[in-house]
Formats: structure tokens, C-alpha cells, sequence
């Protein structure tokens, strides 16, 4: 018998927090885990919540904390660091697995997870937040709507952003990697700046650049449709420093460099303030074609990203313990369809 309903590892953490606030709110019995010590002392303080102190790479004590729950959100990035731990440890464990990555390289890793899963009895799943829950869902309503579609372009932007510690740290990690696009059912790499093109948002248009986002790997998946881009709506002032990067791929891919850029990150605020969080909103974009040159277009307005994350991750980790489960690998809207994203308070389709 688990003792617990939901282990959220990394909860002390800027987006694990507001999960653990969404968790409290829903009455959803949890335990709370990580690294540090000290910061959990302090969350089980103002929360309730028991914790468990644990290094993941401590695979004894990883099993033994996954044996207490019914599944485990992994919060704790960047996940190419901290997902195929975890998920090795699911699958001794028999504990369902979700995350809340953008990062594709992670995606195409725990696809390969797969007939594991299966055969172990537990469902797999990275990209609970904003990455990629809205985004999917709109991917797969566009397939809907056109299902011999050849070729998926979806993009995103933000009003009143501000990014996390945590995505700083990850964007760090993929520095100097360049971009990347599905062509043809293959990832291929292209470099950072040379796709840009402007996208109606339907409250504005905002020039975007093509950017290596999770859907690369996620709405192959889910859709099936062969090339896939994801534009981020930037400014013109990052768009220019993106292409300029290119000149300087390999310093920026040096262990000092993305270790002097990681203190400067951790000297800054854990994430967007209140007013930004509740305030804010993401804008998403998508367009479908096929071989006869058919266009369908369709837009989705929703709440700011990391607040989405947090209802979005507990809304898919309360129906998994709810429901009978499907085994193996999936996307978000591959497993709940493309009305699961119109269940957050605050979303709009166009």
C-alpha cells in the first residue's frame, strides 16, 4: 500500500513551489523531496507536508522514496540531468512518472522508455506544463481539422514574462547547441537565427525565431505529421543577439563559461513576481498544410506559463491517480485529447 498519492520531487524550487501550492489547494495527499536539507525543512514548515530528504543520485534511497508514491512529478531541472535517473527508478519502483520539461532531447529520451513502461506497469509522461500541455493540445486540434496535414508550425509568446532560476539554468545547458527542426520525420539542425518570421497572435503579431522547443518531439508523436517548427515570439533586440551567437558556439559550449553564467543566474530572483505570475499571459499559435497547399490556422490564449505548469501538472497528476491508467509512453494530448488545456481556467481557442 502507498502512503502517498503524488511525490513531488524538487519541491522547494520556484515552479515546484507553486505545485505543491496547487496540491495543497486540491487537498491531495503528497510528500515533498529533493536535494536540500534546509529548504525542505522550511516548505514542510509553512505547508504541513512531510518531506524526504534525498540526492537522486542515490539510487538506494531514490528507490526507496519512489516505493512511498503512486506516481512522482519531477520538478528537479535541467532534466537531461535529473530524468533518466528518475525514470530508471519508476521502473523498479512501479511509480508513474511525469515531469514538467520543455527540453526535446529529454522528450526523445523517455519515448525510448516506451515498452518499459509498459512491461513495468506504469505510465510515462514529460512536458506536463506550459511545456507542453498547450502547445500539444493545439497540435493535435490542428491535425484534427486537417488529418492528412504534411507540415506543423507552431509558435508562442508571452505578455509580462520573466523566466525561473530553472529555465535560465536550462537554457544554459544548451547553449551553443544551435536549433532544431523535424524534417521529414528526422531532427535536423539548423542554426539559431536563421528561421525568423512574424506571427499573428490575434491580440498582436511579434516577430519569432525558430527555436529547438519539446513539440519537435512531442507533436511527432502525438500528430504523426512529418516536419514540425516551434517559433518563440522575442524581441528584436534578442533575435539579433541569437543570430550573433552563432559566431560563438564554441565558447559558449565551454564548462566555465556556462558555470560563471550559472552563478550569475543564481544570484537573481527565483522567478516572476506575483504580479507578473498572475497577471500575465501566453499566446500560442499553430498552423497546419498539406501537399495540396490547404491551410488551417487556430490560436490559444491562456493564463502566464509557470502558473499553467502548475495547474496544468497537478490537473494530469490528479487524474492519473483517479483513473485506471494507460501503460507506456505519452504526450499530454496524446493520452487526454486536445480539450485537456480548455479545463484550465482562463484559456480561450481562436
Amino acid at each position: 500500500m502507498r502512503q502517498y498519492d503524488i511525490i513531488i520531487y524538487g519541491s522547494y524550487g520556484y515552479t515546484g513551489t507553486l505545485i505543491v501550492g496547487e496540491c495543497r489547494a486540491k487537498g491531495l495527499n503528497i510528500l515533498l523531496s529533493g536535494r536540500n536539507s534546509n529548504k525542505l525543512t522550511v516548505q514542510s514548515d509553512a505547508t504541513g507536508y512531510l518531506f524526504e530528504n534525498v540526492d537522486i543520485e542515490d539510487d538506494e534511497a531514490l528507490v526507496h522514496l519512489l516505493r512511498k508514491g503512486k506516481m512522482v512529478i519531477n520538478c528537479a531541472g535541467p532534466f537531461q540531468m535529473t530524468a533518466r535517473k528518475m525514470a530508471d527508478a519508476c521502473l523498479k519502483t512501479g511509480t508513474h512518472y511525469i515531469d514538467i520539461t520543455g527540453e526535446y532531447k529529454v522528450f526523445e529520451l523517455l519515448a525510448g522508455y516506451d515498452s518499459q513502461a509498459r512491461a513495468h506497469n506504469i505510465l510515462v509522461m514529460p512536458g506536463a506544463g506550459f511545456d507542453v500541455v498547450p502547445s500539444d493540445c493545439l497540435a493535435v486540434h490542428l491535425k484534427t481539422r486537417m488529418p492528412l496535414a504534411t507540415h506543423l508550425t507552431l509558435g508562442f509568446t508571452m505578455s509580462k514574462g520573466g523566466i525561473s532560476r530553472g529555465t535560465a539554468r536550462t537554457m544554459i545547458e544548451g547553449l551553443g547547441d544551435g536549433g532544431m527542426i523535424r524534417q521529414h520525420g528526422k531532427l535536423i539542425p539548423v542554426a539559431l537565427g536563421d528561421k525568423v518570421m512574424e506571427i499573428d497572435f490575434g491580440d498582436f503579431k511579434k516577430k519569432a525565431i525558430c527555436i529547438p522547443w519539446g513539440d519537435i518531439s512531442t507533436a511527432w508523436r502525438s500528430t504523426g505529421i512529418p516536419n514540425i517548427e516551434v517559433y518563440s515570439g522575442q524581441p528584436e533586440s534578442a533575435i539579433r543577439a541569437a543570430k550573433m551567437s552563432r559566431w560563438f558556439t564554441w565558447l559558449l559550449r565551454k564548462p566555465w563559461v556556462k558555470s560563471y553564467l550559472r552563478k550569475k543566474v543564481d544570484a537573481r530572483p527565483a522567478g516572476p513576481d506575483d504580479q507578473k505570475l498572475y497577471s500575465g499571459k501566453s499566446y500560442l499559435w499553430g498552423r497546419v498544410s498539406d501537399n495540396s497547399g490547404n491551410v488551417e490556422e487556430a490560436r490559444l490564449k491562456t493564463i502566464s506559463g509557470y502558473l499553467l505548469t502548475a495547474k496544468t501538472s497537478v490537473l494530469i497528476a490528479s487524474k492519473i491517480i483517479s483513473t485506471p491508467v494507460r501503460l507506456g509512453y505519452f504526450t499530454p494530448a496524446q493520452y487526454f485529447g486536445e480539450s485537456l488545456i480548455s479545463e484550465v481556467e482562463g484559456t480561450s481557442w481562436t
